[in-house]
């Protein structure tokens, strides 16, 4: 290529020929370019670390399925052992007493003050009150309520005890383990038929689409209480009759987000030409379409774990749940409620962990949603 002198920098313009080289343009190449692929679910992962509520969800989630399986083992308590002399224990956890929270105290209301001599020795704290009523000196106290029933030294309940004595914080824990269980396996089974019914119904269409979606629509107007209690009948409550009430009618929602997403990508041009090449309708099912449908389909799965966990509460809630004296997150919320006014704590341990499982798992959702989703790459 030739070059005028004159756009030459001044620089260089005044250098005498012996400075330059003459090169044949074979020994000109360009530097390759390395990067490293990013595939699909890559990209996804790193958009989802991006978003930073979901992360905090993902390991709070994490943090309770740990609990929920070594936390049981490790408080030293059977979580249906009954203990009447030790019901109704306020929350005491080692280290925080000393500072007035969680110390297993209680203050004890309308007492006699001569009564206070019977007390067990150092168990009263403070004397809140002294008022008369019938010309009776009365009192309220506050006592270690620990050393008032006689619980021996250096034993703790870190959420207090239920109105049999037993020990809440090793049924809550067990009870999320339930919980999820069976939030996972109704969940595993709604994906899995959700997916094929779907799947069949959105690639075949026409005739066999409309009998599949009629009958999808037959069984998603059956009354859910009414299935629930005839499974109840036919198999007695447990996990297995909450999961099969769970799964009746919970794979619709999966089957329409799946038919419509075949509907999407069945008549684009790679699946033609896999299909002019002799594919089965298997393969074309399974290793063409769904993957491409599978990002929602995971989303789906996410943000249903919530609905299962408050489903199978509910049923616990109303006396369609685990049979006592096993516990899940609703049985304990059930027996809370009948002591709310006297043991708030019985309620408010199993509504806070529920409350954080659901939020949890929607914000992780709706991370995963907007992470899956191909419409959004690009912009980060």
């Amino acid at each position: 290529m030739i070059v005028d002198r004159n756009n030459l920098p001044e620089d260089i313009r005044d250098l005498p020929e012996s400075c330059f080289e003459i090169v044949g343009s074979e020994d000109i190449s360009d530097e390759p370019f390395k990067t490293e692929a990013i595939g699909f679910f890559k990209d996804a992962i790193y958009r989802l670390r991006k978003n930073k509520l979901s992360v905090i969800a993902f390991w709070l989630i994490t943090a309770v399925i740990i609990s929920a399986i070594i936390v049981p083992h490790l408080t030293g308590y059977s979580p249906t052992a009954q203990n009447l002399a030790y019901r109704n224990l306020p929350p005491k956890i080692p280290g925080l007493e000393k500072l007035g929270i969680a110390d297993g105290t209680r203050i004890l209301t309308n007492r006699p003050k001569a009564s206070l001599s019977e007390f067990p020795e150092g168990s009263i704290i403070q004397i809140v009150r002294e008022y008369k009523a019938s010309n009776v000196d009365m009192v309220d106290v506050k006592v270690d309520y620990y050393k008032f029933v006689g619980v021996p030294e250096g034993e703790y309940h870190w959420m207090g005890t239920d109105y049999l004595g037993r020990d809440l914080c090793t049924r809550l824990f067990l009870g999320a383990r339930i919980s999820l269980l069976i939030a996972f396996f109704a969940v595993v089974a709604n994906i899995i038929i959700g997916v094929v019914y779907g799947a069949c119904a959105g690639y075949y269409g026409g005739r066999v689409d409309m009998i599949l979606t009629h009958f999808a629509e037959i069984l998603d107007g059956l009354p859910y209480l009414v299935v629930t209690i005839l499974f109840m009948l036919l198999f007695g409550s447990g996990m297995f009759s909450i999961v099969l009430a769970l799964t009746v009618t919970g794979w619709i929602g999966t089957a329409r987000l799946v038919r419509a997403q075949f509907y999407r990508f069945k008549g684009r041009e790679y699946v033609l030409a896999a299909r002019t090449l002799g594919v089965r309708d298997r393969a074309l099912i399974f290793r063409h379409i769904l993957p491409n449908a599978i990002g929602p389909v995971i989303t789906r799965a996410m943000i249903s774990i919530p609905g299962a966990i408050f489903s199978e509460s509910f049923l616990a809630y109303i006396g369609l749940g685990i049979k006592p004296p096993n516990p899940s997150i609703g049985v304990l919320l059930s027996d809370g409620q009948r002591v709310l006014l006297q043991y708030p704590y019985q309620t408010v341990f199993p509504a806070v962990l529920i409350s954080v499982l659901m939020v949890s798992f929607n914000l992780f959702a709706n991370g995963l949603r907007d992470a899956l989703d191909p419409t959004q790459r690009g912009e980060i």
